[in-house]
């Protein structure tokens, strides 16, 4: 089993890169999380990618933030560098400026309404949209790309959406009360040959209040991190660690995980 880190780059992300290389299979990487301007997830992927060209690298390409041509090159530079794959998601909203909808023909419009907004984040078909946009109209067509499931969600729903012509997909949510929902769905996903890696968020004091402020339920805490881990074995392709805002807890979770990797 593959573990890979979630990684929110910053100006210092080199460094911190070189540090944890050792001890991970490669990295999921944010792009501006919370729509704050950041370090861009495919450039960050491209550099790590060819400093480190065994790991694995998976950016992020948050489409709220970003024109149809800008969608397009930044996956066109994953897709020339190599990169194992990209998973677009509308993201939250900006902090500056207004949100971008990128349609299926690469037309867009701003969103300024928040209800708006809301509404359309959380439908179903922004991802799938871009996804086309960028396969029949921008021609991107080795760089795989993924989609988000997520556990509050019927199975039937993460399993309809991974059926759809996505590359591989992030379960979003894993706890204990939802292992069963990850295991169904990693199943299908292995009929189909589709990788599937669930976000594996461990809980610390530190990030305890992050959690709650944004409504994650923690997958394990530090202490019982290995345990759980070792009940994915089998199941899915790896799992995407992280103690969310924790620095030295992600050390210390990427230390406990290597009897996993695999």
């Amino acid at each position: 089993m593959k573990v890979l880190y979630e990684f929110i780059p910053k100006a210092n992300f080199l460094e911190l890169a070189g540090e944890i290389m050792d001890l991970l299979d490669g990295w999921n990487i944010t792009d501006s999380a919370s729509g704050i301007p950041a370090p861009s997830a495919a450039a960050v992927a491209c550099t790590l990618k060819t400093k480190y060209p065994d790991k694995i690298a998976l950016p992020m390409l948050i489409t709220n933030y970003k024109g149809p041509v800008e969608i397009a090159a930044a996956a066109k530079a994953c897709e020339a560098v190599g990169i194992d794959g990209m998973v677009p998601d509308p993201g939250d909203a900006p902090r500056y400026g207004y949100a971008i909808k990128t349609n299926r023909d690469g037309s867009c419009e701003l969103l300024t309404d928040p209800d708006e907004f809301e509404k359309y984040r959380r439908s179903t078909g922004p991802a799938e949209n871009v996804r086309d946009f960028l396969r029949e109209v921008a021609k991107v067509t080795n760089l795989k790309l993924g989609c988000l499931v997520t556990a509050r969600r019927p199975a039937a729903d993460a399993i309809a959406r991974i059926k759809e012509p996505w590359d591989f997909a992030f379960f979003l949510r894993l706890d204990e009360e939802s292992l069963h929902k990850l295991k169904e769905v990693a199943s299908e996903c292995k009929n189909l040959g589709k990788p599937i890696y669930p976000y594996f968020v461990v809980e610390t004091p530190k990030n305890k209040k992050i959690l709650e402020r944004i409504g994650w339920t923690s997958t394990a805490t530090m202490e019982n991190a290995l345990e759980f881990a070792k009940k994915l074995e089998g199941i899915v392709d790896g799992i995407i660690a992280t103690c969310l805002g924790d620095l030295e807890g992600d050390k210390e979770l990427l230390k406990v995980l290597q009897e996993v990797r695999g």
